[in-house]
C-alpha cells in the first residue's frame, strides 16, 4: 500500500491537537501522519497523594513518561507505565500540549487505526549522540521517551537523527554514536517495545547520516531501520535523483532492511556541493515527485511517504494527486495496448481465416451445380432445325 500524509499537524488544522490532526489529515484523504515530538518541556515533580499506589497509565492529569525510585544506594529509572506509583517516587512529565496522559495516547493510536491513519513519531530535529555530554542523554532520553509512547499509541515507527560529527575526529564520533545506539536498543528490548527505530538519512557532510553509515548500522542492530529522506539524499549526491531508476536503485539498497515496508520522506531541497542549503516546497526545489510516482506506478511498493515540506498537508496532497495522474495514465495506457492488441488479434484471425480459404479453392476441384429435374430454366435450348419452314409448308 502507498501512503501520504504530513510530517506533524496539518496547518490547515483548526485546533492544534493531535485529535484535530489525525481528523483532519483522514478528511483531507490522506492516511498517514507523522507525530511530532518538539518543543517537549520535562518537569520533574513528587506524586500527589491521589496518585500513589496507580501507575503512570491510570494518572490522568499527566503524562508520566518515568519514574526515578532510590533502591538501596542506587537510583534506577523506570519506564514502564505499568509500574505502581510509590510516595518517596520522582515523576517525569512531558508537557507539550500535543497530549495530556496514556489513556489519551491509546486512544489517539485507536482513533488512527479506526481512520486508517498511520501514526508513526519523530525525537526533536536536533539531536547529539556524539558528544556524550548532558545533552547526549537528553537526546537518548527522548529517544526512549517517544518508544514508550508510540508503543502505547501503537505506532509503528520512531524516527530519530543522529548528531554532527563535531569537531573531532570522525571515526571516534561514529563510535560513540554506534555505542550510543547499541544502549537505546539494548533498553528498547529489555522494555519489549514493538516499534521500529527509524534511523533517518541527513542532508549534510558533517552530519552523520549518509545512507552507508545508516546501513553499517541497521546491518548490526535488531530493531532498526533505514529511513530515506529523498531531499537528504538528493542533496549529498549533489542532485543524484533524477529518473525514476535512480529512486528505484535507492530503494533497492535498503529493500532488505526493512521488511517490506520502506518508510519515507519528501520535500523540495535547495543544495551546494553536497550539502542541504534548505527545505522548500516540492515545486521551488530541483528534486521533481513525478518520476518517484512513476516507479511508485510501476513497481507499487508497500511505502509511507511523510511530506516534510514546509507546506505539509499541501504537498502530501499534492503528491498523492501526482501518484493518481501518473497510475490513471499508466492504467489507460496499458488498457489501450490491450485493446488495440485484442483488436490486432482479431484481425490476424480473419486474415488468417480468408487465407485458409483460398487454399481450399486452390485445392479443390470447381464445383458443377446439379439440376433438378423441373429446372427448365436451367435446361439448354433447343436448336430450330434447319428448312423448318419448308417442313411446314409440305404439311
Amino acid at each position: 500500500m502507498i501512503r501520504f500524509g504530513p510530517a506533524g499537524i496539518p496547518l490547515s488544522c483548526k485546533g492544534r491537537t493531535l485529535r484535530d490532526g489525525i481528523e483532519d489529515v483522514h478528511s483531507l484523504g490522506l492516511n498517514a501522519m507523522e507525530v511530532q515530538m518538539v518543543r517537549v518541556n520535562v518537569v520533574d515533580r513528587f506524586p500527589d497523594e491521589e496518585e500513589v499506589g496507580l501507575t503512570p497509565s491510570e494518572v490522568l492529569s499527566d503524562l508520566i513518561v518515568e519514574i526515578e525510585r532510590v533502591k538501596g544506594k542506587k537510583e534506577v529509572r523506570i519506564t514502564d507505565p505499568n509500574e505502581k506509583i510509590r510516595e518517596d517516587d520522582t515523576l517525569i512529565t512531558l508537557a507539550s500540549g500535543l497530549v495530556q496522559n496514556f489513556q489519551e495516547v491509546r486512544e489517539l493510536g485507536e482513533m488512527g487505526r479506526e481512520m486508517d491513519v498511520e501514526l508513526s513519531i519523530h525525537t526533536p530535529y536536533y539531536m547529539d549522540l556524539v558528544s556524550n555530554s548532558e545533552l547526549t542523554e537528553r537526546c537518548i532520553d527522548n529517544i526512549r521517551w517517544a518508544g514508550v509512547i508510540a508503543d502505547q499509541m501503537g505506532a509503528g515507527m520512531v524516527v530519530t537523527h543522529l548528531g554532527l560529527y563535531g569537531d573531532g575526529e570522525r571515526k571516534k564520533a561514529k563510535k560513540a554514536i554506534v555505542e550510543n545506539v547499541e544502549s537505546v536498543m539494548e533498553w528498547w528490548e529489555a522494555n519489549k517495545l514493538s516499534p521500529l527505530v527509524g534511523l533517518e538519512t541527513s542532508g549534510r557532510q558533517e552530519v552523520f547520516g549518509s545512507l552507508d553509515e545508516i546501513l553499517e548500522i541497521c546491518d548490526n542492530m535488531k530493531g532498526t531501520v533505514p529511513v530515506i529522506n529523498f531531499a537528504h539524499v538528493h542533496a549529498r549526491e549533489a542532485g543524484g535523483l533524477r529518473e525514476p531508476q535512480d529512486f528505484g536503485t535507492l530503494l533497492d539498497r535498503v529493500k532488505g532492511y526493512v521488511d517490506g515496508h520502506y518508510y519515507t520522506h519528501f520535500s523540495g531541497v535547495e543544495h551546494e556541493a553536497g550539502n542541504e542549503k534548505r527545505i522548500t516546497p516540492i515545486k521551488k526545489g530541483d528534486l521533481r515527485f513525478e518520476p518517484l510516482a512513476e516507479y511508485l506506478a510501476d513497481e507499487n511498493p508497500d511505502i509511507t511517504v511523510i511530506s516534510s515540506s514546509p507546506l505539509l498537508e499541501h504537498d502530501a496532497m499534492y503528491m498523492k494527486v501526482i501518484y493518481e495522474r501518473v497510475l490513471t495514465k499508466r492504467v489507460a495506457k496499458e488498457a489501450r495496448m490491450k485493446k488495440n492488441s485484442k483488436a490486432s488479434d482479431v484481425a490476424e484471425d480473419e486474415e488468417d481465416l480468408a487465407e485458409d480459404l483460398e487454399l481450399d479453392d486452390i485445392d479443390k476441384p470447381p464445383r458443377i451445380k446439379e439440376r433438378s429435374k423441373g429446372d427448365k430454366a436451367s435446361e439448354p435450348k433447343k436448336a430450330a432445325p434447319k428448312n423448318s419452314k419448308k417442313a411446314a409448308k409440305k404439311k
